[in-house]
């Protein structure tokens, strides 16, 4: 019966030589739905309304630059024999690390250009981020790719899971743990955690940095079930990085509020 089993097919829609992918499809509605948040609560922290929109116009082809040169990088020694690989990337391989680091530096620079307070402007997209991740997910499953280790059928029907996606979680012969899932669920349920920290008027800077904590978490635990990474001694890349974040996420936030306890809060005017 499993030989009988095909793939979801990529390819959302055809215009003639055209060719739109539903990896494309989620990252974009990714995109439209956190601008929206953000320029919802933009406007009631008093930020300009076009503020995200313009942001998003740099920040955007910038950090899928970025993610790609994450990915390529890591990916070297393949993409090295494959050089005309290396820009394909309605294949997918992006890497979300390599698209935080483009998005956030072109943040900055966008905030001191505009003279608009940094984290200020972080903390009203961190849940817009968290939220687009989530959703971003989903195109690694319809590429089937980011997934984990082999599995068994019988191991995914336990988890209650819908057959479609039980279906795309066998690639070649082999059941695979869908790990884009359990991140797109931690994902999503940080986008909750985050919706409601903003009423809680946290300290400037903190729910951005709730956002980096919450995500590195997960990540570190997730990153160990995925075949895809690149290893650095015991741990795998993406696993140090989330083990430093998080240090870095707690590690301001407890100097925030022991050593900068005038610092402005996140309702503040």
């Amino acid at each position: 019966m499993d030989q009988t089993i095909e793939p979801l097919n990529r390819v959302a829609l055809q215009l003639g030589p055209i060719h739109i992918y539903w990896y494309g499809v989620f990252i974009a509605a990714a995109a439209l739905l956190g601008l929206l948040l953000a320029m919802r609560e933009g406007s009631r922290r008093g930020l300009p309304r076009d503020t995200f929109v313009d942001l998003i116009l740099f920040a955007a082809p910038i950090a899928v630059i970025f993610a790609r040169i994450y990915y390529v990088a890591f990916q070297w020694p393949y993409y090295a024999k494959h050089p005309d690989q290396i820009i394909a990337i309605w294949n997918g391989g992006i890497a979300i690390y390599g698209s935080l680091i483009g998005a956030v530096g072109t943040a900055i620079v966008f905030c001191i250009v505009r003279k608009i307070q940094f984290w200020k402007l972080a903390d009203i997209a961190a849940p817009s981020v968290i939220l687009g991740q989530a959703i971003g997910r989903w195109g690694n499953f319809i590429n089937q790719e980011a997934h984990g280790g082999p599995t068994t059928r019988a191991f995914l029907e336990h988890l209650h899971l819908p057959k479609f996606i039980v279906n795309q979680m066998y690639i070649n012969g082999t059941y695979y743990i869908p790990t884009f899932l359990y991140e797109s669920v931690w994902d999503f349920a940080g986008f909750i955690l985050l919706m409601i920290l903003r009423k809680v008027n946290l300290k400037r800077g903190e729910l951005f940095m709730t956002y980096v904590v919450w995500y590195a978490i997960g990540r570190s635990y997730i990153e160990g079930l995925r075949t895809d990474s690149l290893m650095l001694g015991p741990l795998r890349v993406s696993q140090w990085l989330a083990y430093f974040l998080i240090v870095l996420g707690i590690g301001l936030i407890l100097y925030w509020r022991v050593c900068k306890k005038d610092r402005p809060h996140y309702l503040d005017a």
